[in-house]
């Protein structure tokens, strides 16, 4: 089998961007746009893959970490330039390579594999990816001869009047024969107005050498959009956001409306889950069967559970079990554990904390740095009081623990099993099992007195 290599061009600072983040870093449905190439590139199992960076490559490289050999182009002289820092690592090597933006993030893993199919059964030593576009002013347009075959690309500026009516146009997405493409680079010249090094200059000097050179036309012109500017990135999204929706719809899960809910590009949604609108899940979220989110609901790399309900809430970094009720307006935090036939009320925030099954904190409480067995009930106002000023402390619950409403459980500190603490206690020492704990001012009446304060008014 031949061998197959990527180079990808990530080396620009995007100027058009206006942003002091580095364009390909900016996201789409909460990826970095650079890891949504990676992404498509990588069910095609390459040999090798590597990334030219350059502004802000420190950033680009963390972001990216082991998925890519780096190269850094330390001035950007042009994307001839660009692929030409990847030589040491694949001049001598025999094989296809392809080369793509870190800018195009809609460029599917269908279409990569099809580019490098039609390069290599056409034994072609470059093959372009174009399409067809209505507009195609500033694009290269691909010029044919009258064999269908590829004559020239010609640049927008260059291109005479019947030219310009041509719609097919250059991607800036290619497949080389590796050797090939290594040689040709010697020979480009930055003779040109912006005194760059071109890529599309590889094609000409491998034409004139007797070459053979293709095209292969993507029918989806959307897919190929380049991403320079905020436009064309609320447009990328827009386009990924009605891609990804629609295959979700299409494997059993119910959308209320498409337009308004953002998914990303890793979560995994089973059948027959329910989602309103105005939520937004991303990250590598795993949503079970039966379950229903939304309307209003943020979920960011958590795993949920089977028929579920979370309701105008926040949950981050954590496990949810079957059949749980969160929200409305619940927030769940990073590292919690939530078990099965679980409550998480109305106001309630949970942090680090682990719920057992059958457990429940309805409403107004804060549960953070906790263990909470099995059958608890956690009263409205409760808190973990966990931090001292300097340090967390953890406070336990255990089983069939009943907490009354506005208590204080000051960490560190353990409830004993099937314990009631009475409404309104400061809880500063560990409860044994079965007892009732009361830690508030013994109430005292005074008869008549209000009148003497009203007096005194």
């Amino acid at each position: 089998m031949t061998k197959r290599y990527a180079i990808i061009l990530a080396a620009g600072q995007g100027t058009r961007m206006k942003s002091k983040l580095y364009k390909v870093l900016h996201p789409i449905l909460g990826r970095p746009m650079i890891q949504h190439v990676i992404g498509n590139l990588r069910p095609l199992q390459l040999d090798k893959q590597i990334t030219i960076v350059g502004f802000g490559a420190d950033k680009v490289m963390e972001e990216v970490g082991n998925k890519s050999d780096f190269v850094v182009q330390e001035e950007q002289l042009g994307t001839a330039h660009a692929v030409q820092q990847a030589e040491r690592l694949l001049k001598d090597k025999k094989g296809t390579t392809i080369v793509v933006c870190g800018d195009t993030p809609l460029i599917t893993t269908e279409t990569y594999e099809e580019l490098f199919a039609y390069h290599e059964a056409n034994n072609a030593k470059a093959t372009i990816l174009t399409t067809e576009v209505e507009n195609p002013a500033g694009y290269g347009r691909i010029i044919r001869n009258e064999n269908g075959k590829v004559e020239r690309i010609v640049e927008h500026k260059d291109a005479d009047k019947n030219e310009l009516l041509v719609k097919e146009v250059n991607t800036g997405t290619y497949c080389f024969d590796n050797k090939a493409l290594f040689a040709a680079l010697q020979e480009v010249s930055n003779d040109n107005a912006q005194g760059e090094y071109y890529l599309p200059d590889v094609i000409e000097i491998l034409q004139k050498s007797a070459e053979r050179v293709e095209a292969f036309m993507t029918t989806d012109a959307e897919e190929t959009m380049g991403i320079n500017d905020r436009v064309a990135l609320a447009q990328a999204e827009a386009a990924m956001k009605q891609r990804i929706n629609e295959l979700h719809m299409q494997n059993g899960v119910t959308i209320m409306d498409p337009a308004n809910t953002y998914i990303g590009a890793e979560v995994t949604i089973e059948p027959d889950v329910v989602i309103f609108p105005g939520s937004v899940i991303t990250g590598k979220t795993v949503i079970k069967s039966d379950s229903v989110i939304g309307p209003h609901t943020e979920i960011t790399n958590c795993t949920i559970g089977e028929g579920t309900v979370i309701k105008q809430s926040v949950v981050t970094d954590s496990e949810i079990g079957n059949r749980v009720n969160i929200g409305p307006f619940a927030h769940i935090r990073p590292a919690s554990t939530i078990g099965n036939n679980v409550k998480i009320g109305n106001f309630v925030e949970v942090k680090k904390a682990v719920f057992g099954d059958d457990s429940k904190a309805s409403h107004l409480s804060y549960i953070g740095d906790a263990n909470v067995g099995r059958n608890v009930n956690i009263g409205c106002g409760t808190i973990t009081v966990n931090y001292d000023g300097k340090n967390k402390h953890l406070t336990t619950i255990e089983d069939d623990s009943f907490i009354g409403c506005n208590s204080n459980l000051v960490a560190p500190v353990t409830i004993g099993k099937g314990t009631y603490v009475a409404a309104g206690s400061t809880i500063t020492m560990d409860v044994p099992e079965d007892s009732l704990a009361i830690a508030r001012a013994r109430q005292e009446n005074k008869d008549g007195y209000a009148a003497k304060i009203r007096n005194r008014k």
